[in-house]
């Protein structure tokens, strides 16, 4: 009788208007300690690249102080292997950590990867590695996120949406573009649109970009510029670029994970011996060709005129930045690939456009075009999130003119990549990741026995549209206690039929979560279905 007080106690609060109002204030409050938490990191990480590039200034033709730098490089190697080795998840980007812990694998300690991330960050900064702000900002979020839900004693399911608030606010903050953080946590993080979830989100994000936005400027930190929209003769040309770009995201994907599987190998002092090799690398680098040190802001400021610069000479950033940043992943340095990512989205779409633009006789201002749209194509190719990648060119751009031919290329780059069978970015690493730890030892950080309400929207097509309740195999250990049908809400027996859009409530045990979730969307969602009539 108790437990099923209480689980009607939880299903009215979820349902309630005050639980949403709730969810949406903690979501801005998050929004706020996150936004400030990455704009401090956003100011370190600019001053240590300014001090990195006034060190290679005076070091030049200095041939003792330059092998002095390289000590210090491998100190700084050692300094951030040490801190990882503290706190092993703030590893690479810290993104797959970040969903691992929304989807309920993880406990991640949130205090301590807030501090081992910012100082690692800072080193990775200072030493001129080919890795972005954005993963780590991604993850300082979320455990800014955690950290609220912490203060507040929440419960699991309602941590996990302040977790995901914390990641859009950290991509927001990042990127200077609160949509574009918010569609990456619904359709990386999440993978689910719900309204409670949404409007939090927004709340987080655009908080975050507020505070981001008094501190820092309202400046894009990046800027493109969209002409106008290409003549519709020319989409022939963006389908062509949506498969260059697909091919393109499918072979970044390859060696990212090769380098990944290359490093695993080098176990001896591990991660030291790892990341000394990027470390030393970017020494390297510095004094070559300094444009690909860091993110790319650099390579940024080259591609605000692209048809200035030789064709060849875009190419070798592009080559040179790709295996700079695949050398610093694979030894799971701590940084993120998105910006990198961006940059090189950039490089594929000038040269595209350069290629177009001298083969048809086009304006080369148009060039300016297919840099934006090498963005989105790339994005879409390489992490399979191809909404997210046209926000992302639109918030960039500020430009409508550039939606249709952004999604367009975003669809073919994307479909090309799946084809071609090689595993989206973030997934594989999630994946891979949720392979090497045991589940026992996150089990064993929970709090036991608790129970969790998720929901499930009905597709017209699916397994549970228009059945009875008693009339469907679910999961074990799991109750439907509320059906959402167009505002109102059901108290369902086994004969309540369950029509398409019906929003289901399910209780279920935290141990089971993972496998019940599963079962659940196969049972609620069309996929399977489709799939069905596929194979008939």
């Amino acid at each position: 009788m108790s437990t099923q007080t209480d689980t009607r106690t939880a299903v009215e609060r979820r349902l309630s208007r005050s639980f949403r109002l709730k969810i949406v204030g903690k979501g801005a409050l998050v929004g706020l300690f996150a936004g400030a938490l990455v704009t401090l990191y956003r100011l370190a990480l600019s001053h240590a690249e300014q001090l990195l590039r006034a060190i290679i200034s005076a070091l030049a033709q200095n041939y003792v102080l330059i092998a002095l730098w390289f000590g210090v490089l491998i100190l700084l190697a050692y300094i951030v292997s040490l801190l990882v080795r503290w706190e092993p998840y703030t590893a690479s980007s810290g993104i797959p950590q970040t969903q691992a812990d929304v989807a309920g694998h993880y406990n991640l300690p949130w205090s301590r990867i807030i501090f081992a991330k910012f100082i690692e960050g800072t080193l990775v900064a200072f030493a001129g590695l080919s890795m972005g702000r954005e993963g780590p900002s991604v993850q300082l979020g979320g455990m800014a996120g955690k950290g609220i839900a912490r203060f507040f004693k929440t419960k699991r399911g309602e941590e996990h949406i302040l977790v995901t608030c914390g990641a859009a606010s950290g991509m927001a903050a990042a990127f200077h573009a609160p949509l574009t953080g918010i569609m990456f946590a619904l359709e990386e993080m999440q993978k689910i649109f719900s309204a409670p979830l949404i409007t939090a989100v927004m709340a987080a994000a655009v908080t975050s970009d507020f505070f981001v936005s008094q501190v820092l400027g309202v400046k894009p930190v990046l800027s493109l510029h969209f002409v106008s929209n290409l003549p519709h003769i020319d989409y022939v040309i963006v389908i062509i670029m949506g498969i260059y770009l697909g091919v393109l995201g499918a072979l970044h994907n390859v060696g990212m994970f090769f380098a990944q599987d290359v490093y695993a190998k080098l176990s001896y002092k591990a991660p030291f011996s790892r990341y000394v090799i990027p470390f030393v690398l970017a020494g390297v680098v510095a004094f070559t060709m300094p444009a690909l040190l860091d993110g790319g802001d650099a390579i940024f400021e080259i591609l605000q005129d692209p048809y200035v610069e030789p064709l060849k000479f875009l190419a070798v950033l592009l080559i040179g930045k790709y295996l700079l940043t695949t050398l610093a992943f694979g030894s799971g340095v701590p940084g993120g690939t998105l910006f990198p990512l961006v940059v090189m989205g950039a490089l594929a779409g000038a040269m595209f456009g350069r290629v177009v633009t001298e083969l048809t006789g086009t304006s080369y201002a148009y060039v300016a075009n297919y840099t934006a749209l090498g963005i989105a194509g790339l994005f879409a190719g390489v992490i399979r999130a191809p909404i997210t990648g046209v926000v992302l060119v639109f918030e960039l751009t500020g430009s409508f003119s550039s939606l249709l031919s952004a999604v367009l290329v975003s669809i073919i780059a994307y479909l090309v990549a799946d084809h071609l069978n090689i595993d989206a970015f973030y997934e594989h690493l999630f994946a891979k990741m949720l392979g090497r730890h045991n589940r026992d030892d996150y089990d064993s950080r929970m709090h036991a026995s608790e129970k969790l309400l998720r929901s499930h929207i009905v597709s017209t097509e699916s397994l549970a549209a228009h059945k009875l309740i008693s009339e469907i195999a679910w999961p074990e250990a799991t109750l439907v206690v509320s059906i959402d049908r167009a505002g109102t809400e059901l108290i369902p027996s086994g004969n309540t039929r369950i029509e398409p859009f019906d929003r289901l409530i399910v209780v279920m045990d935290e141990k089971n979560e993972t496998a019940v979730q599963a079962q659940l969307r196969s049972i609620c969602a069309e996929d399977d279905v489709l799939e069905q009539s596929i194979d008939t």
